[in-house]
């Protein structure tokens, strides 16, 4: 924290003080912000306890982790339904998934991939003729703590399912796992959809695949979309193509009239979503400031949205190919982006009205109503906007300052021990 701010700006800071408010209650009581890296938690450098303590120093909330078909059970088991059955291989699954319970981080299992025996012989992405339901009611009984599921990825995709059809993933997928999984615990919650957020040459679009579902008549607990932005000129809150039908974060309140509409007040959770950075995707990728800024611009669209209960940022780590995927919190190296910080304090800026900015942010480690120092920088030095604030009791906060545009703020916390990156006020 800084010390030693000059008398006079103390002065300042008082009638800066006296302006601070706070804003009301945010309107997704309860949303969890969290991380997807499978590929990183399964075989990422260091020991699965390094991995692990990364997520809490994070204080990442939820994890999504994906358990897939054909690699635990490659040959048919003689039970499906018990997961003690010794054609299972839990492995590197069960590590992980263990390994988070033992935290007490809360998990969304995304069940996925079919083995040839159930899908006659075709790749893990042809959508299985039986059995999905048996595998689903395993791994309930294998982790018997994970009470949120989801079925299948990007169904609506044909590079994660063929063929790209709501009926067939209705009544192969989605319904057989929801039962089954309600089976085994009435606690359970079984998200559908999973879907990318454009149509595709092989594809369908979102909205077109939710309507086939509402016609297949699917059951699920709540909607899980995958808002990815289309380009790198689309900000959490904008896009330039409002009339295509893409379901991105920008067209967020869009998604969930859907979501209400053909499915009725079901939570939406937003299960993937993440900006690519330049370096080193030249093409889609976005400066490291600005990835920063979107993940705290996100988190507050999720938050502000009726019914958004769920954010997860993908990925951890930038995938060493550049054909892969480049929107990690570390390169592919391992060293810290601005991203690492701000997804652990993300800070945006909600509204100016007139002389005075409107800031939403939150503390992510820790636990209770979290300590933080909200700073300008003065003069090349950071200085403190009034006292140390509290969050509230989920590590959020709202506050007003009077500040001009162009002023830079941050936040600082103890719990994490660090900054959040510089926000620039408009």
């Amino acid at each position: 924290m800084v010390r030693g701010v000059a008398a006079a700006f103390v002065t300042a800071v008082g009638l800066l003080a006296a302006l601070i408010g706070a804003l009301p209650a945010h309107a997704s009581p309860g949303a969890q912000y969290g991380i997807q890296d499978d590929a990183w938690l399964m075989y990422g450098p260091g020991t699965l306890s390094d991995r692990l303590a990364t997520l809490e120093d994070l204080g990442v909330r939820v994890v999504r982790f994906t358990v897939r078909w054909d690699q635990v059970a490659p040959k048919r088991p003689a039970d499906p339904r018990d997961s003690a059955d010794p054609a299972y291989r839990w492995g590197a699954y069960g590590d992980v998934l263990d390994g988070l319970h033992a935290l007490g981080i809360p998990t969304l299992v995304t069940l996925y991939g079919s083995p040839g025996w159930a899908n006659a012989h075709q790749a893990p992405s042809r959508l299985p003729l039986s059995g999905f339901g048996d595998f689903a009611y395993a791994a309930a009984g294998r982790f018997p703590w994970v009470r949120m599921w989801s079925a299948w990825n990007e169904p609506n995709s044909r590079t994660f399912a063929v063929p790209v059809s709501p009926a067939a993933y209705v009544r192969r997928v989605l319904n057989p796992a929801f039962v089954s999984l309600h089976s085994a615990s009435g606690a359970n919650r079984v998200a559908g959809g999973e879907t990318s957020p454009r149509v595709t040459p092989s594809g369908m679009s979102p909205r077109s695949f939710m309507q086939g579902m509402h016609a297949a008549h699917a059951r699920l607990d709540a909607y899980a979309q995958h808002p990815y932005p289309v380009d790198r000129h689309e900000t959490p809150f904008s896009t330039a193509c409002s009339r295509c039908g893409y379901f991105t974060m920008a067209r967020l309140a869009t998604i969930r009239a859907d979501v209400t509409k053909y499915f009725g007040a079901k939570p939406l959770w937003l299960t993937e979503y993440g900006y690519q950075t330049n370096p080193p995707d030249r093409l889609l990728g976005v400066s490291y400031a600005l990835q920063a800024k979107y993940i705290g611009e996100a988190a507050l669209h999720a938050w502000e949205q009726p019914g958004a209960t769920m954010l997860i940022q993908f990925l951890l780590r930038d995938e060493p190919s550049i054909g892969g995927w480049q929107s990690g919190l570390f390169t592919a190296r391992g060293a810290r982006k601005p991203a690492y910080y701000a997804f652990a304090l993300p800070l945006a800026e909600r509204a100016r009205r007139g002389a005075q900015a409107v800031l939403w942010g939150q503390v992510r480690p820790g636990s209770g109503r979290r300590a933080y120092v909200l700073q300008q920088s003065v003069g090349g030095r950071w200085r403190a906007v009034g006292g140390t604030g509290r969050t509230d009791a989920g590590g959020t906060f709202s506050r007003t300052v009077a500040l001009p545009a162009g002023s830079r703020v941050r936040i600082w916390a103890p719990s994490p021990g660090w900054a959040s990156p510089a926000l620039t006020l408009s």
